[in-house]
Parts: C-alpha cells; structure tokens; sequence
C-alpha cells in the first residue's frame, strides 16, 4: 500500500514538471543527468566518473553537480575541486564527490542541495560548461540535454519504496534517452537479450567493473596483497569482495557496515584485531571509504584501497551519443 502511494506520488511530480506547473531552470552549459531507478548500489558512481572522463578527455570543460549526500553541507554551494585542488572533505562534502573529486583531475566538482543554483555558481566561478549531474534522474528541477539511467538488472522485479528499492516506477525509464545496465554479471545471456529487447536495444549499454589499481591512503601505487582483511561502507559489498577474490587476493575476514557509515575510532579498533587475528597481511578497502579513512588512528597493518572504473561495452556509441547532444546544446 505505502509503495504504491510513493509511486504515486512519484509520478504526480513528473507528470506536475510535464504540464509546467513546476518549473524547470536552465544552466548556460549543457547538462549530462546520470542517474537509476533504485536507491543505492547501482553503479552509478563508476558510471559519472567515466562520463566525466570522456567529455574531459574530448575536450570539453566538464563540471560534476552533486548533492553531496551524507555531507553536512547545507549552503547553496560548495566547490569541493577546482580542478586542480581538492578542496574539501568528505564530511563537508560527502564521501562521492570527494571521490571523483581525487580521481578526476581537470574537473569541477561542485555540491549543494539545488544543483541548479550549484550550476550557476560553477558557471559564475569558471566560465560554461559541460555540467554531469550526478543522481539527477528524479531532480527535475533542472533541465537536461541527455538522461541516462544505471539500471541494475534486478531493478525490474522490485517494487517502490517503502516495500522495495525502487524510487519510482519501473515504466519511468520512458523518460530516459540512454539505459546502462548494470550488474551484468548477475543474468545470463539470454536474459540480457530479453532485458535490451524489452528496453530497446538501440538506447542500452552493458556495463561492467575493472579493477584499475591499488594504492595506499596517500595515493601511492603498489600491487594487490596477498591476504586481505576487507573494509567496506557502502551498498552492495560482496561486489567488492567478488572484485577482490578476483584478483587472487585471499579474503581471510571483512567488517562491512552501513552505505556511507562514518568510522569511528572503535570500529576502526575492531576492524584491525580482526584483521590481525585472520592474519591478514593488509586491510583492503574501496576508494569511496578512503575518504573517510583521512585522518583515522593508525591501523597497525598496511591499508590498500582498490580502484574500480565502469567498463561500457560499445563505449565508442555511447560517446557518440554524449558528444552529439552536447553539440546540439551548444
């Protein structure tokens, strides 16, 4: 009952943005929305990253508008890089943007409740650009000039919220020009075949995980441990340990907590007798919990994080299709 009422409330607010009675603002630059159906552990992260990465590297000056979930920022706006610096934390900020803030050098990354006023600001601060709205599917406020979805292959079976994980309805993905399918790993092939024919195969893409390196808390590269407590806070972590294990890395014990749990110094005790009483040889965690780990009490083992990036299948379309509507807008 508490599911279909969210659904429908859901899609009373898109249909009131449809008719104009909310009104929608427009950036000077172009605007990428990524976003999902679901709440949490869709993908959407590795996704923005490689989104941003494309536009930047053909180019373009790109900026990434994110809500800066979990921080405790509540201004209009807040850069947390300029490109050149990170200049903020992940308890200000939250942990995501900070993350893609470290990893993409180049880009803006900008937070602040009302991305349109947080557009504006970048825009006002260095010039048009190329805006990716991180989590944008459901923030309507803004216009776009290409929506794309993360849409986990599970996604379809699940309900609204409160009952399930979906935010809005499965019939929703009407309103996205591009679907990325995610967690691919968990249907078969045929089952992928069904999905895109049901979705449209001429607007899905396949994305996968890569792991792409691994380096201490201060950025220095090194190589894989051979046997590895895990540390994880966010939403799907056996995604985590499976990308671990498959590296040959032996995961002798794991402590995974809430998405986006704030360590505190007894977890992070805890966490190290664990790993020290497995015998692990390093405590491995994921680049989003790395920012949060700035400043804890040493461990008393080596902590590695291990970086992932989305793998797009046909990536060479999909920056087709990017490049192109942001021709268009321009």
């Amino acid at each position: 009952m508490l599911g279909a009422l969210f659904a429908q409330a859901a899609a009373a607010r898109v249909e009131a943005y449809r008719r104009g009675l909310l009104r929608q603002r427009r950036l000077r630059g172009p605007v990428v929305s990524v976003g999902n159906l679901s709440v949490g552990g869709s993908g959407k992260t590795p996704v923005v990253r490689r989104i941003a990465e494309i536009l930047r590297d053909a180019g373009e000056r790109v900026a990434i508008l994110s809500r800066g979930y979990r921080g405790s920022f509540r201004g209009e706006a807040l850069v947390v890089s300029d490109g050149s610096r990170v200049l903020a934390g992940a308890a200000e900020a939250g942990d995501e943007p900070v993350m893609l803030a470290r990893a993409l050098p180049g880009v803006v990354v900008a937070v602040g409740a009302r991305r349109d006023a947080v557009g504006r600001a970048v825009e006002a601060r260095f010039g048009r650009r190329v805006h990716v709205l991180d989590d944008g599917f459901q923030h309507l406020r803004l216009e776009r000039d290409l929506d794309l979805v993360c849409l986990d292959v599970g996604d379809l079976d699940d309900r609204p919220l409160p009952a399930g994980r979906l935010r809005e309805r499965p019939s929703a993905l009407g309103r996205a020009d591009l679907v990325l399918l995610t967690r691919i790993e968990a249907a078969s092939e045929e089952e992928l075949r069904a999905l895109e024919a049901r979705l449209g195969p001429e607007r899905c893409f396949r994305v996968g995980r890569r792991v792409v390196g691994w380096k201490t808390l201060d950025g220095v590269a090194g190589a894989p441990p051979s046997r590895a407590f895990l540390l994880a806070a966010i939403a799907r972590p056996e995604r985590f340990e499976g990308d671990v294990a498959g590296c040959g890395v032996a995961v002798l014990g794991r402590a995974f907590f809430r998405d986006h749990h704030r360590f505190r110094a007894n977890d992070l005790a805890s966490v190290a007798e664990q790993a020290r009483a497995a015998g692990a040889g390093a405590i491995v965690t994921t680049a989003k919990d790395a920012v949060r780990l700035e400043g804890a009490p040493t461990l008393g083992l080596p902590v590695v994080v291990m970086a992932i990036s989305a793998k797009i299948a046909d990536e060479a379309r999909l920056r087709a299709r990017l490049l192109s509507a942001v021709g268009r807008a321009a």
